[in-house]
This record gives structure tokens, C-alpha cells and sequence, in this order.
């Protein structure tokens, strides 16, 4: 009986053996040749990884140095070689100005020269009368008008720059991020109440980078710490009764956590001051001040909002026995760009720009560095529930992209403005007042985790709500 003949020619070496299939593409190969043959999909696999590695190590390199943009580069040519231009038209005019006042003057010497000499004449003679001095008079106050007469010599403003201006234009559109719109309850939402699981009135909140939550529980007249995931929070300032020991809150309407020496500073606006906790230990930083919102800066300077005063002020972090530097407002009550009208929260950005909610003015305003009137960039047209207005807004947060986000209070949804945008758009809530999960009940403050879940503090609801963060 025959022996059955199940050799194939192999893809590589073509010859008659016994072979194997390779699933990939399908080609039969010789038990050596599949050997090389693994061996070569191994090294572009290989191959893959390393370019791989290359391109995550570039994304880094990318991340880390910005700077280090091709196109940097080129607005770092376009800067040298403008400000070479400016320089050499700068030094050409402070030339040609010398020149032309060393003339003009030499001319005005000349003239003041022959008037000295009729002046020396009349006197060595001492033949002159009135009409002699009315003349010399005249001609000396001729002469002094014309050696001060400013448009002798004067700098014409070209209409057409003599530099190429440059602009970017960029294809690459930036990721509104979009939140689930039923949130979860992450502290109180058990009733108004002073039980660990309840609060009353929560004013401010902050999240820590545990996604810890600190909140100014207003009319419980305490600062509340809620652990991640915790069923109930611990009273970590206040907690006393309402009052004006030490120990004690009246109506907390803000809280911020100082991550150098994790004390706790609290807006304690019934006692008009800014207290620190810390480890139970109480000092006044700022008193006689009826403020409402804090912030601090990446150099640690505190900000602190004055709504009988209308404006904001910063100070050290240490040195507070002084007034503090006015940064906002200050101009009194009003509509004006350099005025506030009950200023509430308040946010700074990496360049020390302060952006306010302008409360009774329906307006988020935001003042540069050093600014003596702030620009309008939220709201700013009167109180409704237009996409164009704003109505008593609270809480406020701008995001990396300079995107604005609004507790707009008396609408009871979060509004999101774009710097420049005529209008915002809604981004949770605005689904009439209430206490469902996707409605708020006149929201005051409100806060991101690193990770972009946005927290609201839903005043009348009596609860911290969560709205996570569609990926």
C-alpha cells in the first residue's frame, strides 16, 4: 500500500515538504522556514515598537517644551528681526531730529545774537525811547515763541506699518468637553439639616487632588470635609454655633485649602474677616472686610472679593497687616468698566488676570495684571435667560483654553463662554429649577477634579452634585 503524499512546496525555499500555514498570509512554509519567517515578523514587530517608543517619546518632548514649536522659532525670527527694524528706523529719527534741532537752534542763536547786539548798542549809546523797547520786547517774545513752538519739529505716524504683521491660523479645533447630564450626589443631598450627612446652604467648595471635598456649609455655620466616596463628611472649622469666637463661623461663604501648609482659609462673611485653620488653631488674616469669594495664585498671593466695597484686592500670603493691593473694582458702585457692583467669586489665571461675577451687574469681568478697568467677557446685557445674558451669577472657573464657566444662580444651569463670544451655551441644568439629578436649585459655586468632572455646589437642593465627564 502506497504511503499518502502530504508534501507541499514550501513559499520560501520551493521545495516539496511538509509545510505550515501561516494565518497572516496564508502561505505554506517548511518547519525551517516558518522559523525565519516568524522570525521575521518578530523584527517588525520589533520595528513597530521602537517607532512607537520614538513617536510617544516626541509627544512628551512635545508636552513638556512647547516652546520648542517649529513655528516658535519662526515668531522668534519675525520678533528679531522687527525689533532690528524698529531700532534702525528709531536710531535714523533720533538723527535726523539732532540735525534738525541743532539747525533750528543755531538759527534761533543767530537771531537772539543780532538782537543782544541792538540791545548792547542802545545801551552804549544810550539813545532809545519807547518804540525801541516795544520792538526789542516783541522781538524777544517772538523768538522764545518760536524756539518753543512744538510743530517746528514733530513725529508724522506713517498710515501703513513697515512691518510684515503675522497672525496664526490654526485647523486645529479645540475639544468642548461635554458632561453626563444626571449627576451624582457626592455630599449631603439628605435634607437641609446639621447631621454629618446633611448641610444647609452650601455656599464654596474645593477639591483637593485626592477629590477630597472642603465645602462652606453657610448656614450650619462650618467647614465640612468630605472624603472621596464618603457616605458622610467631618467638621474640620467651625461646627461651634453661630458666633464670633475663635472657634467659631458666621455664614462661611468661601473656602480654599492652602496646599503649602494645608491650612484651611474660610470667607467667614457674617464675622466680616478671613480666618485660617489650622490644626484647630485660628488666626485672623484680614478683618473688617465683607468678603465673599477667595482665591490664590500660583505665587500664593490671596484674593479676596469685597462686596460693600465692590472691589478685590490681593494680598502676600504673610503680610497681612496692611490693605492689600487693589486689583479689581474700587472705582465704587456701578456699571462703568472700572467698577463692580457686588462682587462675588472670583478665579486668576496663570498670568495673574483676575476674572470677577460682577453679581448685580449680570457680567463676569476679567482685569489684566495692573489694569485700571476690566473688560466684559460673560453676560454684560442685562438679567434674563438668553444665551447672551447671565442672570445674578455666582461661581466661576476658566479652564486651560480660557474657556469661562458661570454659576448662573438665578437660571439654575452652569453656562460656558468662549473670551469674545457674543453668548455662552448651557452645559448642566437649565432644566428649570428642581431637585432631579440632571436640575439645579439656584447653584452657587462650582469646581473641577484633575480628571474634568465638574462639582456644583446646589444651594437650595442642600447638596454637592458631580456631572462626570464624557470621554
Amino acid at each position: 500500500m502506497a504511503m499518502v503524499n502530504n508534501q507541499t512546496l514550501c513559499f520560501t525555499c520551493n521545495k516539496e515538504k511538509i509545510t505550515y500555514s501561516c494565518e497572516g498570509c496564508s502561505q505554506r512554509f517548511c518547519f525551517t522556514d516558518l522559523a525565519e519567517h516568524k522570525q521575521i515578523l518578530n523584527d517588525e514587530l520589533n520595528h513597530i515598537i521602537n517607532d512607537y517608543d520614538q513617536f510617544k517619546q516626541t509627544i512628551n518632548e512635545q508636552k513638556r517644551n512647547p516652546q520648542n514649536h517649529s513655528l516658535i522659532e519662526q515668531i522668534n525670527q519675525w520678533e528679531t528681526n522687527s525689533v532690528a527694524m524698529i531700532q534702525q528706523k528709531a536710531k535714523e529719527c533720533r538723527e535726523s531730529v539732532i540735525k534738525s534741532s541743532q539747525t533750528f537752534i543755531n538759527d534761533i542763536e543767530m537771531k537772539f545774537n543780532d538782537l543782544s547786539e541792538q540791545i548792547q548798542l542802545l545801551h552804549k549809546e544810550n539813545d532809545f525811547n519807547e518804540i525801541n523797547l516795544n520792538y526789542l520786547t516783541n522781538q524777544l517774545k517772538k523768538i522764545t515763541e518760536e524756539l518753543n513752538d512744538p510743530s517746528k519739529i514733530s513725529i508724522k505716524h506713517g498710515s501703513h506699518s513697515f512691518i510684515n504683521e503675522i497672525s496664526i491660523i490654526s485647523l486645529i479645533k479645540p475639544k468642548f468637553n461635554k458632561w453626563i447630564q444626571n449627576a451624582i450626589t457626592v455630599a449631603g443631598g439628605e435634607g437641609k439639616g446639621q447631621q454629618l450627612n446633611q448641610l444647609n446652604s452650601p455656599y464654596g467648595i474645593f477639591i483637593d487632588k485626592k477629590k477630597n471635598i472642603f465645602i462652606a456649609d453657610c448656614y450650619n455655620n462650618r467647614i465640612v470635609e468630605w472624603k472621596f466616596n464618603a457616605k458622610e463628611g467631618q467638621i474640620i472649622a467651625g461646627g461651634n454655633g453661630q458666633g464670633s469666637r475663635m472657634d467659631q463661623l458666621d455664614r462661611p461663604t468661601d473656602v480654599i485649602v492652602d496646599q503649602q501648609n494645608h491650612s484651611i482659609i474660610i470667607a467667614d462673611y457674617g464675622n466680616r474677616r478671613v480666618i485660617q485653620w489650622l490644626n484647630q488653631k485660628q488666626q485672623v488674616l484680614i478683618d473688617n472686610i465683607d468678603c465673599v469669594g477667595l482665591a490664590m495664585d500660583k505665587n500664593r498671593f490671596l484674593y479676596v472679593s469685597d462686596v460693600v466695597k465692590n472691589e478685590v484686592r490681593r494680598w502676600k500670603m504673610g503680610e497681612y497687616n496692611n490693605e492689600g493691593i487693589l486689583v479689581a473694582g474700587g472705582y465704587g458702585k456701578g456699571n462703568q468698566l472700572n467698577q463692580l457692583n457686588c462682587p462675588t467669586y472670583i478665579f486668576v489665571d496663570e498670568d495673574q488676570s483676575i476674572y470677577v461675577t460682577d453679581r448685580d451687574n449680570d457680567r463676569v469681568m476679567k482685569w489684566r495684571k495692573g489694569a485700571k478697568e476690566g473688560t466684559v467677557v460673560a453676560g454684560g446685557n442685562g438679567h434674563g435667560e438668553n444665551p447672551i445674558e447671565l442672570y445674578l451669577p455666582q461661581g466661576l472657573i476658566v479652564d486651560d483654553l480660557g474657556q469661562i464657566y458661570v454659576a448662573d444662580n438665578n437660571n439654575h444651569r452652569i453656562m460656558r463662554w468662549c473670551e469674545g463670544k457674543k453668548e455662552g451655551e448651557v452645559v448642566v441644568g437649565g432644566i428649570s429649577k428642581g431637585n432631579q439629578l440632571n436640575q439645579l436649585n439656584y447653584p452657587t459655586r462650582l469646581s473641577f477634579d484633575d480628571k474634568g468632572n465638574l462639582y456644583i455646589a446646589d444651594y437650595f437642593n442642600h447638596r454637592i452634585e458631580k456631572f462626570e465627564i464624557v470621554l
